[in-house]
């Protein structure tokens, strides 16, 4: 594993230096950010609302029967944004576009298309990896935002129906409880887990040798290892800015 994060890290670096120099073309980017956050925003807000449904299940009750109602907004609110909306929606993504990822590279690997892009002296890292790592940098953190919309939203419709909590006392509670410390916090998570998501999953495919029995390995692998890199950077981000 540590060698590994080695080879993500050299590649973290290559693909840096390739944007800079300005290689990378928009156009790759655009499309590889329809296929990484796109593609996956129907299914991120269907287990974002689904979430913070069952949490407003579970406690609206609770806070009904101790007189404490009040607060279901504000609690859903800040379990969602610090927590359930980064971790979900990068999960989602991961489990979707970044097993695609590691099985289109991994693909190109077995097949010597990387070899060929070899000879044509272009850095095959940066050409794959670069417009990879910043798509997902930019475009993860605003499913995350979208889905935190729709997870709060979510969670006062609950409500209502459950307990017949008034919408704007659940608004309200939202407001007292949330910071904008929470927002900025949740939108670094979400850069971070795209930019692992990418990196790992493209590290993994890169790394593949053999033929297409390797190639389902390696996505399986690819899988395994970005969440969890996923969650330790969950936790050290926690540790962090929360502790």
């Amino acid at each position: 594993m540590i060698s590994f994060l080695g080879k993500c890290m050299q590649n973290l670096y290559t693909s840096i230096k390739y944007l800079i120099t300005g290689r990378s073309r928009w156009e790759h980017v655009v499309a590889q950010a329809a296929a990484i956050s796109y593609d996956s925003l129907l299914i991120s807000l269907v287990i974002a609302f689904v979430s913070a449904a069952v949490i407003a299940i579970q406690v609206s009750k609770q806070f009904l029967m101790s007189g404490a109602e009040a607060y279901v907004g504000g609690s859903i609110a800040v379990v969602m944004i610090r927590e359930i909306a980064p971790g979900f929606v990068a999960l989602a993504i991961g489990a979707r576009a970044g097993t695609a990822i590691s099985a289109e590279i991994a693909n190109m690997q077995v097949t010597s298309q990387v070899d060929a892009i070899k000879t044509l002296k272009v850095d095959p890292v940066g050409y794959y990896f670069a417009p990879r790592l910043l798509a997902a940098a930019i475009t993860v953190p605003m499913v995350v935002l979208i889905a935190e919309l729709v997870g709060i939203s979510g969670g006062l419709f609950v409500s209502h129906a459950t307990i017949h909590l008034r919408p704007a006392r659940y608004i309200n509670s939202v407001w007292l409880w949330l910071s904008t410390k929470d927002i900025y916090i949740s939108l670094l998570k979400g850069l971070i887990f795209g930019v692992l998501i990418a990196l790992v999953c493209a590290t993994q495919g890169y790394e593949t040798k053999g033929g297409a029995k390797d190639v389902g390995e390696s996505t399986t692998k690819a899988a395994v290892l970005s969440t969890v890199y996923m969650l330790m950077a969950d936790f050290l981000i926690n540790l962090i800015f929360y502790l």
